[in-house]
């Protein structure tokens, strides 16, 4: 018979060699005793097959065997000397889910090797679930440094907002609601506010900027499995800090810039045949428009910030390689800052929201001062329970924000330019072969 994969030989019927060997071991017949009488030839039988009724010793077998294509694979256990039963289909070296098959991976074996993983992420390309959770590991794995950072910046950005509330917010208060106010006493103290915050937006968009700068350079190493500290990340970051401002008030001034082109047709026709139903509806309409324009842009150059910082990118390159990187990819990225924007801003929610009633009960009003004309109290307690929630919010977002942008870099590049056959080098990775995307 034929030895293909799958198959094997049934052997030789043990009521064949049982006839053989009793007529090996029966007597000869001597010259003397007469010959016995000659039987008729029997008609050859079958072949046994498993599961028939033993033929007795007498039972005579014809010196030919049926033909192969009789026999059938035994499906019981193998009789003394007989060969093992083929493996099923699909099972044998080199058919389909053997090793080496059509399906080789897929049957028996449980799917490719996983990719290499020496820090927060595989290298291969990723999900979203994974960015995110390589985003939420990297502040887990390198609580110190990553809470450091987030935890500095927040204070000081929640310490200048906690100035403007309590002493300029507070004194212009007053002023503003005495009817008997002079202008001149009015536009003081609206200056005095525009001035305040103000400067708590510098600060602010400083400290986003600092800690954008830190916490890449922390995620960059994490993907590695490289710790690193405050010092190592402020030392690595600091050259590019500049060119990040820059970059950030080119954004800002670009998304400034179309939204008063979306206004400009609006006001133009209300200028010149008066704020009625088509003016109106012209400048709702330039609104949108403008903030569909924005959107897009936002995401297109979404990874601007981490192509400037780990590649020593100026401002225009790192917008390049950005807008490079999204396409074709667009919706994706959108995605997972949407994802990661909503998670962040839960988090932020579930602390400040807890400590902003704890707020209002030490202060001894009611919530729905909130909706009043009072306003928000701008009492001392008040502001600083409501300021430690603020800094607990920040701290613990401001990483995941971070985390998410740098690991969408870090993948883009992963699906466009191998980025992970240089990061298993860079990680001291051997035999790394290049991943396959897990299918998001």
């Amino acid at each position: 018979m034929s030895d293909s994969p799958g198959w094997a030989s049934p052997g030789p019927d043990p009521s064949s060699e049982e006839r053989k060997t009793g007529a090996a071991g029966a007597a000869e017949p001597t010259p003397t005793d007469p010959p016995a009488p000659a039987e008729p030839a029997a008609p050859a039988e079958p072949a046994a097959q498993p599961g028939d009724a033993p033929q007795s010793p007498d039972a005579k077998w014809a010196e030919g065997q049926p033909p192969p294509g009789q026999w059938s694979a035994p499906t019981g256990a193998p009789a003394p000397g007989q060969a093992p039963p083929p493996p099923p289909p699909g099972a044998g070296w080199g058919g389909p889910g053997a090793p080496g098959g059509p399906a080789a991976w897929g049957n028996g074996w449980g799917g490719p090797p996983p990719a290499a993983k020496p820090g927060v992420i595989p290298l291969r390309p990723l999900g979203i679930g994974e960015i995110l959770d390589g985003a939420i590991s990297t502040m887990r794995a390198y609580w110190r440094t990553v809470l450091g950072i987030s935890l500095t910046v927040s204070v000081v950005i929640e310490l200048c907002a906690l100035l403007l509330q309590g002493v300029i917010l507070k004194d212009t208060a007053g002023t503003l609601s005495d009817p008997n106010v002079s202008p001149s006493e009015a536009l003081r103290s609206v200056g005095s506010v525009t001035a305040g915050a103000l400067l708590v937006g510098l600060v602010s968009v400083v400290g986003t900027i600092v800690a954008t700068a830190l916490l890449t350079t922390v995620t960059s190493r994490a993907v590695l499995g490289r710790p690193v500290s405050i010092g190592e990340a402020w030392r690595e970051s600091r050259g590019q800090l500049l060119k990040l401002l820059g970059l950030l008030m080119l954004l800002a001034l670009i998304t400034c810039v179309v939204l008063a082109a979306g206004l400009l047709p609006g006001l133009v026709l209300g200028a010149v045949a008066g704020f009625d139903g088509p003016a109106v509806a012209l400048i709702i309409l330039g609104i949108l428009a403008a903030v569909v324009v924005v959107i897009w842009l936002t995401i297109r150059f979404s990874l601007a910030s981490p192509a400037l910082m780990l590649e020593r990118q100026g401002i225009w390159k790192s917008m390049s390689r950005s807008a490079k990187l999204v396409q074709g990819s667009w919706w994706r990225v959108l995605g997972a800052q949407f994802l990661a924007g909503i998670i962040a801003n839960l988090v932020s929610w579930m602390t400040v929201i807890p400590f902003t009633i704890i707020a209002f009960a030490v202060n001894g009003e009611n919530m729905t001062s909130l909706i009043g004309t009072g306003g928000q109290p701008t009492g001392w307690s008040f502001l600083l329970i409501t300021g430690i929630g603020s800094v607990i919010g920040g701290t613990l977002t401001l990483p995941v924000k971070a985390g998410v942008t740098v690991l969408l870099y870090i993948d883009q590049r992963i699906r466009r330019e191998a980025l992970d056959l240089e990061l298993a080098r860079a990680a001291g990775v051997q035999g790394h072969a290049p991943g396959t995307a897990p299918g998001s």
